[in-house]
């Protein structure tokens, strides 16, 4: 049997595989990486082009500034945490050596020493606390709302010494306020410390300021159905008011618990003290000897920790009920 080959033709001196393009690269690639999934190095040039300097610049400017302002805290936290030895030798340091509980647990009234109440000045702090924001919510939203719609001989001049008493500074009350709850028979009472502080001149005025934005209209449809003034204010108006409630809320819980002043004249029990007033003993160093730095840092972590809870609790419904109201309007 005869067997026929058929000769193979030349690729010429340039080719090695008749499966090559004119550039030397194989037909069947489709990227200059090796295989089809390779990546472009196009793309990778124009991610770092994309990449603004003046914007990197930025963020770690923020950064910085962040670092700084939080460093404070992170050393207020670590130094809870110390023995008053290493707290007074590297009160700097972030990382407590040893780690001690002494501090807190002479706050909470774990050890013999009874000298720095704690517990009891928290306990005061948060009745305080929550009776005077809750009246001032309550009260300044009636007040706001009486001066914004119920037209009544002498409501400007209300308005006018209302406005004049804000821009009083609180310093000045002080005396006034002594001597008052003095002639009332009151001093150094809880009623001395709640009464003056009920109501808030900046609290009525924030709410009268909403009112007057609110429609008329709504109101009106309210009370053609038989509702009273009362009842159209808190089922029809107040809902409405969520982001300025919110707002006074607020300053409110922190206005009250931050209080020192008023609580410093109108009281001289140590039963009554309250986190301001009593951290404020602990560090002039009435409470005790030595620098004590673990327990004032840790006595006033836990003044800090609940306006801080309130406030970023609070912001996000503040924020959630502005937009609402812009949507509205």
């Amino acid at each position: 049997m005869t067997t026929t080959t058929v000769p193979t033709q030349d690729a010429g001196p340039g080719s090695d595989n008749d499966s090559a393009g004119k550039d030397g690269t194989p037909t069947g690639s489709t990227s200059t990486t090796g295989g089809p999934t390779g990546t472009d190095p196009r793309s990778g040039e124009r991610h770092r082009r994309n990449v603004n300097p003046k914007r990197v610049a930025g963020y770690a400017v923020l950064i910085l500034f962040a670092a700084i302002y939080l460093y404070p805290f992170l050393i207020q936290i670590a130094t809870s945490f110390k023995s008053d030895p290493e707290a007074a030798s590297h009160p700097l340091s972030l990382i407590p050596n040893p780690f001690d509980l002494s501090a807190w647990k002479r706050m909470f009234g774990l050890t013999s020493d009874t000298s720095v109440p704690i517990t009891t000045w928290l306990g005061n702090s948060l009745l305080v606390t929550v009776v005077i924001t809750t009246s001032r919510v309550f009260l300044d939203s009636l007040a706001g709302y009486a001066l914004s719609r119920l037209h009544f001989k002498g409501r400007r001049l209300m308005f006018t010494v209302l406005l004049a008493v804000m821009s009083v500074p609180g310093v000045v009350l002080l005396v006034p306020k002594f001597l008052i709850v003095t002639y009332l028979g009151i001093f150094d009472t809880y009623a001395a410390m709640l009464l003056p502080l009920l109501v808030d001149a900046a609290g009525i005025f924030i709410m009268k300021q909403f009112f007057d934005s609110v429609s008329v209209s709504i109101e009106e449809a309210a009370r053609m159905d038989g509702a009273s003034v009362f009842r159209t204010f808190w089922s029809v108006v107040l809902p409405m008011a969520r982001p300025s409630l919110i707002t006074l809320t607020i300053l409110s819980f922190q206005g009250s618990w931050n209080e020192f002043t008023h609580f410093l004249v109108v009281t001289q029990s140590p039963e009554l003290k309250t986190m301001i007033t009593g951290l404020a003993g602990l560090a002039s160093g009435e409470l005790g000897s030595g620098t004590q730095f673990p327990l004032k840092m840790g006595a006033a972590l836990l003044t800090t920790i609940p306006v801080a809870v309130i406030f970023f609790a609070l912001q996000r419904h503040f924020i959630r009920g502005g937009n609402e109201g812009g949507e509205k309007g």
